[in-house]
């Protein structure tokens, strides 16, 4: 009858224990095996084995049966420390059954036991709880990688939006979001409009595949030419924009202009063909405006570009210089 009776409770409640008089574990059911790897629970005291939490002095059989009906808050004593719940009722003789349960800290005890649907009662809704978490936690990860790819797309479309496909560079509507940011900020800058001479002979000689490997190395060349916070950006066939952030020094600009006219006059070479291109630019400074204006800036670059190609290309002119030499209305 006895190994009858410890059958039915190891199946419906296989966290349940039986004391003798004496306080010690006389069976203790299959879940609860489980969680003493390092021997049997038979014949140890379970004050020994379990730590009371609430009530917390508890001192022996006599104490634990005083709490009979009563929630029991505990802790295995080792190795893991797993925290449980229980309740104790007296079975006559002096001896207990004790019947426990993880409670909030299941989840840690199935991670740290390796705990399965078996090791709870057919009828535990701990079971549908774990289910519930684990469905949790994959839809949650389901949305981690759905909102990581949904990011990076959007990284690389808001970039696709921002750059020029043939050479890489900012394009005009990132070359309108620094000037923004720039004015602001009430920073300094000055912008240099380039425009590239007897580019149009390349394309009519050689072809447009000529004409974009010509681009490609003028953004090279820019590029390398730039400090890392200055921009550049194609705004145009062969059109390009410069910002040199806090720099407004007339003699320092005009020693890049000039060394960027004289890198891209050297000849580039395309499929054994050589391709002759030069550059003019117009440059205009924040400095020269009370309140600056991209629209306003771009234009006065535009007509300083448009001044230096009429006195005769390769070469570059400051807006300030043009609007002095042109004569009053």
């Amino acid at each position: 009858m006895e190994a009858k009776l410890s059958q039915a409770l190891d199946l419906l409640c296989p966290m349940h224990l039986r004391l003798d008089a004496a306080g010690h574990i006389r069976h203790a059911g299959p879940t609860l095996r489980k969680l003493n790897p390092a021997g049997p629970l038979e014949g140890a005291r379970f004050l020994e084995v379990f730590e009371p939490l609430r009530p917390r002095h508890l001192t022996g059989m006599e104490a634990l049966l005083a709490t009979a009906g009563t929630k029991l808050r505990l802790r295995l004593r080792r190795p893991s420390r797993t925290q449980m719940s229980g309740v104790l009722m007296p079975l006559g003789q002096g001896g207990a059954l004790v019947n426990l349960g993880f409670g909030i800290s299941i989840v840690e005890a199935v991670r740290d036991h390796t705990l399965t649907n078996a090791d709870f009662a057919p009828t535990d809704l701990a079971v549908e709880m774990l289910f519930l978490i684990e469905a949790k936690s994959t839809a949650m990860e389901a949305l981690r990688q759905m909102s990581e790819r949904f990011h990076g797309a959007r990284v690389v479309a808001e970039r696709q939006a921002l750059t020029d496909p043939v050479t890489g560079l900012g394009n005009r509507r990132a070359l309108e979001l620094v000037l923004g940011n720039l004015i602001a900020g009430r920073q300094e800058f000055a912008l240099m409009h380039l425009d590239l001479d007897r580019f149009k002979q390349v394309n009519d000689s050689l072809g447009h595949a000529a004409g974009d490997h010509v681009l490609a190395e003028v953004a090279r060349v820019l590029s390398e030419e730039l400090r890392e916070e200055d921009t550049v950006a194609r705004v145009g066939g062969d059109e390009f924009v410069l910002i040199f952030h806090r720099l407004c020094d007339p003699p320092r600009l005009a020693d890049i202009a000039c060394r960027l006219i004289r890198r891209l006059e050297a000849p580039m070479r395309w499929q054994g063909r050589t391709c002759r291109i030069s550059a003019s630019a117009g440059i205009t400074l924040s400095t020269d405006y009370a309140q600056p204006d991209p629209a306003a800036m771009i234009a006065d670059a535009d007509t300083a570009l448009y001044a230096s190609k009429r006195a005769g290309r390769g070469r570059h002119l400051f807006y300030r210089d043009t609007a002095r030499a042109s004569p009053t209305p």
